[in-house]
């Protein structure tokens, strides 16, 4: 049991339409009868969540400073500070295409279907203080990304940002999601829903660069419909625990979905990645790239399920995660699965654990390149596969540079030749 102050009573008293209190309340009812997630549960194995303590942190009760991360060239930005809607910008052309960005309001409830794949998306749908809406209708291509800043200076909150992307039949939209925080020790646990219905063209980027001792456990949840395609991707560079579990349902026909992210961990930082590419509609396809480096004595996890269910017939579904361990002290766990009901199938998954590569290493410093070079030559490249296909180019070039301060502190305890974990 859950003996907090995220109790029914806060949630039913955070402001909203009479529908999304009473399902704040019903939420928070069944987190209070909850029990804390265990690492004897495969979906938590691996992590540190018995360190956990939710008693240390209160709801935020006040925004404080907007985020300052520059953005691409944009149609919209919308702030949030500790967890409230704090200022939208929107191009006047996204009016007139009659595009919303706005919080959930009388009028929603129908988007209020659960995604409450655990704990920490149920206590989003108790506590989340202004969930999103971003509605593109159908036909209608916005010119431009819109962009979500999320900042975070309130030590020991507790903040539940929620968002909406709706795009309508055969539209186009990218969206960027940016977290930050300052220097405190607080806990974020956004949710992200993805709706797109038929024949839409979404891009999904979220870009994680919290501070050292926040703590970050989120889900993606997507729902593709016929002859849609989702590319979503995001970049974990931030945190102390950081954690994405992404829920992504092929559910029409000839339905894609593209899954490519990159992350690196330093210090003593946890990056955890669960995926689930669940296909239950014929002609489906799916394409999962995750490559990540970790230094010093930081960890990542990673864990993917492709799951192809009997009416499923003429999937395709790909699962691929690659990592580099740069120090003696890093660890990396990659777990990659199949669950196939269908045999009208194309699946596979690969994975891979090791250390920089000898050979390209060797060729580099046989040119005279110096080791220490040599090797941010190397991690740079490894990731460029990944930053090439990102949705969203624009905020390709600060993603790089931020991965380029990462890599200019490589650790020189490096890992041994073994590719296990």
């Amino acid at each position: 049991m859950i003996e907090t102050q995220f109790t029914p009573d806060a949630a039913g008293a955070i402001p909203g339409p009479d529908w999304l209190v009473r399902r704040r309340v019903a939420a928070a009812e069944q987190v209070a009868t909850a029990s804390m997630p265990s690492v004897e549960e495969e979906v938590w194995r691996y992590t540190p969540i018995g360190q956990l303590d939710l008693g240390r942190y209160q709801l935020a009760a006040d925004p404080g400073e907007r985020s300052t991360a520059e953005v691409p060239d944009y149609c919209a930005v919308a702030d949030t500070s500790n967890g409230r809607l704090c200022g939208v910008e929107l191009a006047p052309e996204l009016a007139d295409l009659g595009v919303e960005i706005r919080p959930l309001g009388d009028g929603d409830a129908d988007l209020a279907a659960s995604v409450d794949v655990d704990l920490f998306a149920l206590m989003n749908a108790a506590f989340a203080v202004e969930p999103m809406l971003v509605r593109v209708p159908p036909g209608k291509t916005v010119p431009g990304p819109i962009v979500v800043r999320h900042w975070l200076d309130a030590d020991g909150a507790a903040v539940f940002p929620r968002l909406i992307v709706d795009a309508g039949a055969d539209s186009t939209v990218e969206v960027l999601e940016l977290y930050g925080s300052a220097d405190v020790a607080s806990f974020i646990s956004p949710v992200i829903e993805i709706r797109a219905a038929a024949a839409a063209r979404v891009g999904y980027l979220a870009v994680q660069d919290l501070g050292p001792k926040m703590w970050h456990i989120g889900s993606q949840v997507s729902h593709i419909g016929s002859q849609a395609h989702l590319r979503a991707s995001t970049a974990a560079l931030g945190g102390a625990y950081a954690r994405t579990r992404l829920d992504t349902h092929l559910s029409g026909r000839g339905a894609t979905g593209d899954l490519i992210s990159l992350y690196f961990g330093d210090g003593e930082q946890t990056l955890d990645f669960r995926t689930f590419q669940d296909h239950a509609a014929p002609d489906t396809t799916s394409s999962l790239l995750f490559k990540g480096a970790v230094d010093d004595a930081s960890r990542s996890v990673y864990t993917g399920l492709i799951r192809v269910r009997p009416d499923a017939r003429g999937t395709n579904a790909y699962q691929t995660n690659r990592n580099i361990k740069l120090s003696e002290d890093a660890w990396a766990e990659s777990v990659p699965n199949l669950e196939i009901e269908n045999n009208e199938v194309h699946c596979s998954h690969a994975s891979a654990v090791g250390p920089i590569d000898g050979e390209q290493l060797f060729y580099l410093e046989s040119r005279g390149v110096p080791t220490e070079t040599a090797e941010r030559l190397i991690v740079t490249g490894f990731f460029d596969e990944v930053l090439d296909q990102f949705p969203v180019a624009g905020a390709v070039p600060a993603v790089r540079d931020r991965l380029q301060a990462k890599i200019a502190g490589l650790s020189h305890h490096h890992a041994g030749n073994g590719s296990g974990s």
